[in-house]
């Protein structure tokens, strides 16, 4: 076949083996120029019959810029040998990959690694493995470990994305069903958000087509069994240059960022790109609001990133320009800036109390309030936005900045509000809630959102988290008194607008983003001023 001006070779199905002996189905493309020429490789769960380059990359263009390109299906995927266990296998195959190209005839003895989502951690657990070869990696919206970050979050379980995407992405397609079973599956695919009230209809099902399903259910976050599966726990092995990718909204967007700090701080060389994406929204567009031409990854050639990432660390070429090492794109001014590192130098804490139904800066107020929660199990609070992944997360329908109006008319949040701003406030960074809580007994989750509302009335929302307390859990205060809860609601690169104000969500359950918990009537009871100083932190750079 023929790519602009440049013939390339296309060999389908070649057999990879790899240490035990199983062996690996990949595609090859490669520019016909008769010498060897440098490999990149993505390994994929999601068939390697798609597009050469994934969702956000134009492979042939990294063929025609004389690049091989490798895409193998992932162990027991599609047609590849063994069998699947989503992350088990990755470092290993994916090392044992890049080892067996770079020996090849048509490979110059030097490679990179790149892919999406699953694919760009599975690049980063190979590249702990440090194959031979290999000179550069490029993870795109990727997590930093399969527990916390992926399957959970804050200890609670993820319920909204896992189980769409093992039913959806990992069952329907290239599982190998077919008859009754696969039958079974799609008719629980479009059943999904019953399945969401009630996780337990579909467990029959998961037993027996994905039994690692329930040991996912069956162990924490922060458990040891998912070490093998976790890149942070290999930073310092991690020694090629990284080009990370991410957006405000993605779901694995804390995992980026985690990825980029700690390969930076082991002494390796890494470049964050942050913009106003979800995982799957990558054009600047949601229903409900428009970025702008430049927040498109078309407008910011996401392949051209690549290719100078790899022209410059697996070529070795020094006429391509360094770039800047972070580079974000700044809602509410709805511009790209870059700035020296991640966290931003020089940046300081602006504090905001809970007061009443008010957030005022400076000290805690002296004067004591509190406010009941019900939580209702079969009523919980809706996910409305943010950063997650649901059905509807290829139009951005359940994902994003999404008006937050409605769920704070109910009951069971709390809605804190800062005086309309006199001046812009600018945020970049974590921003991370500091709530005093009296937990029913029977446990809690402490939700909290950090929105935007506009002089209209629109309340746009920027990001959230949740922070699970167990029943009977060892909170260090009085049985039965308020504990202090430490909510990660997510990092921003937001400015606050003169007339906008700054609010804060608090409540007790987000589904089906997480799961709820717990599943009886409950009654929680935040506190704020006095003794139990709850407060939001908001990252602001020196200099606005």
């Amino acid at each position: 076949m023929e790519y602009g001006r440049v013939r390339i070779v296309v060999e389908h199905d070649l057999k990879i083996p790899v240490r035990d002996g199983v062996l690996l189905n990949a595609d090859l493309y490669r520019p016909d120029t008769g010498g060897p020429v440098p490999v990149l490789v993505r390994r994929t769960p999601y068939g390697k019959s798609g597009a050469p380059g994934g969702a956000s990359v134009d492979g042939l263009r990294l063929v025609r810029s004389g690049y091989a390109l490798l895409v193998q299906d992932v162990r027991g995927r599609f047609g590849s040998g063994g069998s699947f266990e989503p992350y088990w296998h990755e470092a290993a195959d994916g090392a044992d990959t890049v080892a067996w190209a770079v020996e090849q005839p048509w490979c110059d003895g030097t490679a990179g690694l790149f892919g999406r989502s699953y694919e760009a951690m599975a690049a980063l657990l190979a590249a702990a493995e440090r194959p031979p070869g290999l000179r550069a990696i490029a993870p795109h919206v990727a997590g930093s470990g399969f527990g916390e970050g992926w399957t959970h979050q804050g200890g609670a379980f993820q319920l909204g994305f896992v189980l769409y995407w093992v039913l959806y992405d990992l069952l329907l397609e290239g599982a190998g069903l077919t008859g009754a079973d696969l039958e079974e599956v799609a008719r629980a695919v479009d059943r999904i958000d019953e399945l969401y009230r009630d996780p337990d209809g579909a467990a029959q099902l998961l037993d027996r087509l994905a039994p690692y399903y329930r040991r996912w259910r069956a162990h924490p976050g922060g458990d040891p069994y998912w070490r093998r599966a976790a890149p942070r726990e290999s930073y310092p092995r991690i020694d090629v240059p990284a080009l990370h990718l991410t957006g405000w909204y993605d779901i694995f967007l804390a995992g980026a960022l985690e990825n980029h700090r700690g390969i930076q701080e082991c002494g390796n060389a890494s470049r964050l790109i942050v913009g106003p994406w979800s995982h799957c929204v990558t054009g600047g567009i949601f229903p409900q609001r428009r970025y702008g031409l430049a927040a498109d990854e078309s407008n910011l050639d996401v392949t051209g990133l690549h290719l100078d990432h790899f022209d410059r660390h697996v070529r070795g070429r020094d006429d391509v320009p360094e770039p800047d090492p972070v580079r974000l794109f700044v809602t509410g001014a709805d511009e790209w800036r870059t700035v020296p590192g991640w966290p931003v130098p020089g940046t300081r804490g602006h504090v905001l109390h809970l007061h009443g139904r008010d957030l005022v800066p400076g000290p805690g107020p002296h004067a004591a309030g509190s406010d009941r929660i019900r939580h209702d199990p079969a009523d919980p609070v809706p996910t409305t936005g943010g950063a997650t992944a649901l059905p509807g997360q290829f139009t951005g329908g359940d994902c994003g900045p999404l008006d937050q109006r409605e769920v704070e008319a109910r009951a069971d949040v709390l809605c804190f509000t800062g005086a309309p701003l006199p001046e812009p406030l600018t945020v970049i960074g974590d921003t991370v809630l500091t709530v005093y809580v009296t937990p029913d007994a029977a446990g809690a989750d402490v939700t909290g959102k950090l929105v935007d509302v506009h002089p209209d009335g629109r309340a746009e929302l920027l990001c959230d988290g949740v922070r699970r307390l167990a029943p009977g859990a060892d909170t260090g205060s009085a049985p039965g008194g308020p504990v202090e809860v430490t909510v990660a609601l997510g990092a921003v690169g937001h400015v606050f607008r003169a007339g906008h104000r700054i609010r804060l969500e608090v409540a007790a359950s987000n589904a089906p983003r997480f799961d709820v918990h717990p599943g009886v009537l409950a009654h929680h009871t935040v506190h704020h001023g006095g003794d139990h100083p709850s407060r939001l932190l908001l990252p602001c750079p020196s200099g606005g």
